[in-house]
């Protein structure tokens, strides 16, 4: 006597599994429902077919009701909902779109609902700009909504893989788009620190993130709908995607009494077996078991989804099949990156209680010498005492699948850092390194458990007590100089046997380098020399990712800034692309290497030639301006993709900076120090009047100039105790500010503020918005807000951040230059 199955669900996990019955029992009848008008379409493609990256949307259906029912004879019925299971019966209660109800039995049932997108209870939710993504009908209501009203203007609420891919494909259509996520950080699987050099990337390419803030409400004011924020800031938007989480759609199996986790998830056993020993449960509906820490979880995810349709279909048929876990193996394109994870990450470690340990390395695509290498970054997570591998993450732009892929089969064997060490995977230099990024990971944490190396991490470099320690910089005098730690000394590695006794050895010293292995081998001389030597993991380049990352350029195109910037002046024509004269590539080196190799080019060219230079190290995009602005060499079109930054270099004359009688040396320089009202006031003041002549001004603030930058509401930031005492007694923001003299517990400030308002002169509050809106660049001190315990998201939105280098190669551009 033949079977009959039902399926409740004709995406994913129901659909394989009738596939896969039908290849084990050519007679047993198999009825798929699906409430929807389509099964077994790419759900994880959809985004790309708004962004116009999947043109044809017959591509977003694998197989038509048609076609499933001749390949495989499965009975699909499209638009009937399963309304009702009644176990005694072993029947289930079908509801058409055209009203009809009628009742078909099972011998088994696979239940496949999937999981809902999380909509809060909100009235604007159900705005008609207002949209979710879960199938195809969703699909097209976005892409005709985008295509017929043209939105200028979309805020995407979440941050996870659905919001990330909607942002990058509504950018493509030339919509403004801003993130909102109410975590600390994007992507919720990647640890923060991993994360931060998303944010950057995405910021990069015009794309506005906003984190740590929820969403309250969507409202429409004026006709315009306007996104609402915990903090009751608004955000104007003319699409709105909710793309906050999902959650599993278990209304049926909780009515027909099947047993659920409180989380509302399907419990199941290995063999994805219910409660009721005639139903079983695939796909995103279901609890899982977390092969990681072999803990129950609800990990969605299409893979396991597909695997657990195929387990249950070979129960159905007396294989007996297992399923082992899910371990959360999970990638994502970013725009241009692709962000890649596996296994634990360091929050279930800590959860867990394991005694755990991480390494950060940042290794090349492929070897560096063949041209288009790129980097990526991988954060392993291992046991400290066996070694075990835990789980890893990998972001960067070529590549990322394929190691991620191999760190996730060494999981699923129980493989230790050894053993990871160990294997011998390809290599040509197109393709990979003779040591693979995978190997280096490896190496390193091998390092870390057989003591070879100790490391401390970027978070705890602000503990560090430099009475107590010393903080060695390793790298170049050039790229010390271009920004490093605050405290830390430079000696560069290749100098360190030369000038040991430069450090004291009686105290541990601390190390950085670039990216870890400059400071790695400078610990190993100084270790064997009787020192105390730590490294920074990740070295500079992460710890500057976390706490000043500067976001590359918004736009591909540099003639404003031409005009504006640089030493040189040109006509439209010359901005107009002027042929290349010498080409450049700097793949696969790191700073300080590619502007050393510029440098040398750009001496064989004469002036007015053109320089095309290709890099993959992520501070080029910053260094190349800067370098110009110094040289006088002209900085025409910088474009990315795919993790390679394509510059074209214009050189210039060089001009004297001393010769302001040529005109190009008519910039302001303005040191803000003083934290007075009154000061502040003449500060603005004259910055203002600058800007209006036309002069491009720079306020350099330091110190106690710094609070008249503050926000004046409180800002909830991870500070020591001396940082809180430093802002507690700071005051807070423009409006708090004393008078020098005659303050008189206030009152002197409160009169000066009163008057301005009678005679109609513009409070301070006023003038420092239309410094903002005049081009002044406000630029505040590293060094003295991290003595002074001011934390970036403190300070006024429009602020920019620099050092001493920055202020003074203002001060050599101009023809004046305050101390305040």
């Amino acid at each position: 006597m033949s079977k009959k199955v039902l399926i409740v669900g004709g995406v994913a996990g129901g659909a394989t599994a009738a596939a896969r019955l039908r290849r084990l029992d050519e007679n047993a009848e198999i009825i798929m429902f699906e409430k929807g008008d389509y099964i077994s379409y790419a759900n994880c493609g959809l985004p790309y077919y708004i962004g116009d990256t999947i043109k044809d949307k017959e591509k977003l259906t694998l197989q038509t009701p048609q076609t499933f029912k001749q390949r495989f004879n499965v009975d699909v019925r499209i638009g009937s909902e399963v309304v009702a299971i009644d176990k005694a019966a072993k029947a289930v209660t079908v509801k058409t779109t055209d009203g009809r109800n009628y009742v078909e039995t099972y011998d088994s049932l696979i239940l496949s609902p999937g999981a809902e997108p999380f909509v809060p209870k909100i009235e604007g939710a159900s705005n008609e700009n207002v949209f979710i993504l879960r199938n195809i009908p969703d699909t097209y209501k976005i892409k005709d909504f985008c295509n017929k009203s043209k939105p200028k203007s979309a805020v995407v609420v979440g941050a996870g893989y659905i919001g990330i891919e909607m942002a990058e494909n509504l950018h493509s259509l030339g919509i403004n788009v801003t993130i909102v996520e109410m975590a600390d950080h994007a992507v919720g699987p990647l640890d923060y620190d991993m994360a931060c050099e998303i944010h950057g990337h995405i910021q990069s390419k015009g794309v506005e993130l906003i984190l740590n803030k929820a969403l309250s409400d969507i409202k429409v004011i004026n006709g315009q709908t306007v996104v609402v924020l915990a903090d009751n800031s608004h955000i104007p938007a003319d699409l709105v995607i909710m793309s906050i989480g999902v959650k599993p759609e278990t209304s049926l199996a909780k009515d027909a009494d099947i047993q659920l986790n409180p989380r509302g998830s399907i419990i199941v056993n290995e063999n994805m077996l219910t409660s009721d020993p005639n139903i079983y449960a695939v796909g995103d509906a279901i609890e899982v078991i977390d092969f990681n820490t072999g803990k129950p979880a609800f990990i969605p995810l299409a893979g396991p989804a597909n695997k657990q349709g195929r387990i249950a279909a070979d129960n159905i048929c007396g294989t007996k099949s297992k399923y082992t876990g899910t371990q959360g193996s999970a990638i994502l394109k970013c725009f241009d990156m692709t962000v890649a994870i596996t296994g634990m990450n360091e929050r279930q470690a800590i959860a867990e209680g394991i005694n755990y340990e991480k390494s950060f390395t940042f290794s090349g695509s492929h070897a560096g010498y063949y041209p288009g290498s790129t980097f990526m970054s991988i954060k392993l997570i291992f046991e400290k005492t066996n070694g075990k591998v835990l789980g890893a993450q990998v972001t960067g732009y070529d590549g990322v699948d394929k190691r991620c892929d191999v760190i996730a089969t060494a999981i699923r064997a129980g493989m230790t850092v050894d053993e990871l060490a160990d294997l011998e995977l390809c290599y040509a230099p197109p393709f990979s390194s003779a040591k693979d990024p995978v190997n280096m990971a490896a190496y390193v944490a091998q390092n870390l458990i057989n003591g070879n190396s100790k490391v401390f991490h970027w978070n705890e470099v602000e503990k560090l007590d430099l009475d107590k320690a010393t903080l060695l910089d390793t790298r170049t005098v050039e790229e010390f100089e271009n920004g490093t730690i605050p405290g830390s000394i430079n000696i560069p590695v290749d100098d360190v046997r030369e000038r040991v006794g430069e450090i004291d050895k009686s105290k541990p010293v601390y190390v950085f380098c670039r990216i870890g292995l400059r400071g790695y081998v400078t610990c190993r001389i100084l270790t064997q020399l009787g020192f105390d030597a730590i490294n920074l993991s990740g070295g500079y380049r992460l710890w500057e990712t976390i706490f000043i990352h500067k976001p590359m350029p918004k736009s591909n195109t540099f003639a404003e800034a031409i005009k504006e910037e640089h030493l040189m002046d040109l006509s439209e024509k010359s901005i107009s692309k002027p042929a290349v004269s010498l080409k450049l590539d700097t793949c696969g080196l790191q700073c300080p290497g590619p502007i050393l190799k510029v440098y040398s080019s750009i001496n064989e060219l004469g002036v007015g030639d053109v320089l095309e230079v290709s890099a993959t190290d992520p501070a080029f995009a910053v260094d190349i301006q800067a370098w110009c602005k110094r040289t006088g060499n002209i900085l025409l079109e910088s474009t990315q993709s795919g993790g390679i930054l394509t510059v074209r270099v214009q050189k210039g004359v060089p001009q004297d900076p001393t010769n302001c009688a040529s005109g190009h040396c008519d910039k302001k320089n303005i040191i803000v120090f003083s934290g007075d009202l009154d000061k502040a006031i003449a500060s603005f003041i004259i910055a203002n009047g600058a800007a209006a002549m036309g002069r491009k001004v720079q306020m350099f603030f330091t110190f106690w100039g710094l609070n008249m930058l503050r926000k004046s509401q409180n800002v909830k930031t991870k500070k020591n105790l001396i940082e809180r005492m430093f802002g507690f007694m700071m005051p807070r923001g423009s409006k708090k500010l004393a008078l020098s003299n005659m303050n008189m517990m206030g009152m002197g400030a409160a009169m000066i503020r009163g008057i301005m308002k009678h005679k109609n002169i513009d409070s301070l509050e006023s003038l420092i918005q239309l410094a903002l809106d005049n081009g002044v660049e406000l630029v505040a001190c590293n060094m003295t807000m991290d003595i002074m315990g001011i934390k970036k998201e403190e300070l006024i939105e429009g602020v920019q951040f620099g050092g001493v280098a920055s202020m003074l190669a203002n001060a050599e551009e101009s023809d004046m230059s305050l101390f305040i």
